[in-house]
Parts: C-alpha cells; structure tokens; sequence
C-alpha cells in the first residue's frame, strides 16, 4: 500500500501541494488525473524522492520512502521527461538496470525487446520519442518492480503499443501484485484500466474514489412528468440542475436505487438515468459549475 499522508509541498515559498493524502491498494492500479499546473508531477517526484516533502510522510508498506535504498530498488519509475545516458544503446541500459535492480529479468527484457520490435544495439538518442517511451517501459518492467510509478506513461504511443503497454501492466497487477500509480491526460483509457482515482487541483486531492463506486453514485438525469410535482427531488443530493422546456436535466450525487425510487414515487412520464464518464466526472469536478457543462454532458 502506498500512503501519503498530509503532505506539503513548496517551491520559493509558493505552495505546490498542500495537506495532501492519498492512498493506493496493494495490487491495484490508481489513476492520478488533474488539470497542467495541479501539482501530479510534483507528486510523483515526492513519491519517488527525487523531491523531499516540507511536511508530511510518505510511507510503501508502512515504510518511508526517505533514504531507503532497499525501498526504491522495488519501485519502476518512468517520467514524462525522459532521460538516458548518451552514449547508450538499449543494451547498455539494459546492462546498467541489471546491475541497480536485484529483481531484473534477462528473460523478461528479451521477450518483450522482441514485442516492441525494438533495435536494442541502436543508441538511444537516436530513437524517436516514442520508441525511447518504448525503451524506457521495456526496461523498467524488465527490473520487475513491486511498484510502478508512471507520468504520462503512453504520451505520443500508437493505439496497437499502447494496448501492448497496458497488457504488460494488468498482468503484472494481476499475477504479481503490483501496485501502480499512472498519471495521464488519457481519462478515456483510464476509465478502463484504473480500479480508484485521484482529482488533483491547485495542489489539494479534491476527490478520491475507487472508480466503480465513483461512477455507481453519480449520475447524469433526464426527467419529465404530465403534472410536476412541487419538489419531486427531495431527499436527492442535486448537484446540478437545469430545465429545458418540460425536461429536467440533473446531476445527481446517490445511489441508483435510491434516485430511482425517489423520482418514480412521483409517476414521471421520462427517467433516463446513466453513470457519469470519467472524463464526465472530471470536467464536473474540476470547473463544470463555471464552465458551459450541459453542453458536454447532455
């Protein structure tokens, strides 16, 4: 489990991250979403100790992250900004993993070398962005990392590689149990691979869910009756509401059994009733009720 747990964070005096937790599941896959500027990347360089926290803990497993060299030889980290040495080939880099992970896997980095059709006596430098993405991934999953830490994992990837990458991903989670925390500006393919999220924004964790539940208790609503009710929508958490001729279009925060109920007592002669996207949930979330939502949403 990885637990971060009232964090600060500041550059210059001006705040980063501030009081900031969050929690991911052992064997799970948690997906960090946020506007640019929302402070992931900032996160993510903590998490791994490139960054130093000004106050807080952060703990793997109930150990913390700082100074714990046994720690990070288990944890697969790929940034957005990649870097390799300049003078290496991919088998360099491979020779070079090898000697800083304990739990590398020759037999692992040659199946997957031969998945990525990957030239791995080319220098990287010459590779295209993402062919070194490519690289970058082949190795880090080759160190069999216990957890795997990624920032904009699958950015300038064709779609046939990007399944190929999410394979690998799943069915480490699935046979070994890793933990992975993804950030990426991709919700539609989050939504389908992350079991929990986290909503970044101005460095604060505006909402953090598993997905399933998160998606179970929020909805989208179309409704009309013959003869409306005075306030056919009490006892519902309304978090958005709008009237279009006879139809009322909601955003309601319940479970669905309860909105169903709820809204049916009052015979409506229209109840569409559907589960938000992450995307959906996100654009609500991060600025909708300023922003031009029914347009997006309905």
């Amino acid at each position: 489990m990885i637990k971060i747990t009232q964090l600060d964070k500041s550059f210059d005096g001006v705040p980063a991250l501030t009081d900031l937790n969050l929690h991911v599941k052992t064997g799970s896959i948690y997906g960090l979403i946020g506007e640019n500027g929302s402070g992931k990347t900032t996160l993510i360089k903590l998490l791994v100790g490139i960054f130093k926290p000004d106050n807080g803990s952060i703990a793997i497993n109930g150990e913390s992250i700082e100074n714990n060299m046994k720690l990070r030889e288990r944890i697969g980290y790929i940034p957005d900004d990649l870097y390799f040495f300049s003078s290496y080939n991919l088998k360099d880099s491979a020779k070079f993993y090898a000697s800083v992970y304990p739990n590398w896997s020759q037999k692992r980095y040659e199946q997957m070398l031969s998945q990525f059709k990957l030239n791995d006596k080319k220098r990287l430098s010459k590779f295209s962005k993402g062919m070194q993405k490519q690289a970058a991934f082949v190795l880090t999953m080759s160190a069999m990392p216990n957890y795997l830490i990624l920032d904009e994992p699958i950015d300038g990837l064709d779609p046939i590689v990007r399944k190929l990458v999410w394979k690998h991903i799943v069915e480490d989670v699935s046979e070994r149990k890793m933990t992975v925390l993804v950030s990426s500006h991709n919700l539609r393919e989050m939504e389908g691979i992350c079991d929990s999220i986290g909503i970044l924004s101005k460095g604060k964790m505006k909402l953090e869910r598993d997905l399933d539940e998160l998606k179970t208790d929020i909805h989208k609503i179309q409704v009309a009756f013959k003869v409306k009710p005075e306030n056919p929508y009490q006892g519902l958490n309304v978090l958005y509401k709008e009237n279009r001729g006879s139809v009322d279009l909601l955003i309601i925060q319940n479970r669905r059994d309860v909105v169903e109920n709820i809204i049916n007592e009052h015979n409506p002669i229209l109840l569409d009733l559907l589960p938000l996207s992450l995307e959906e949930i996100f654009i609500y979330e991060l600025g909708g009720k300023d922003h031009d939502i029914q347009s997006i949403l309905f």
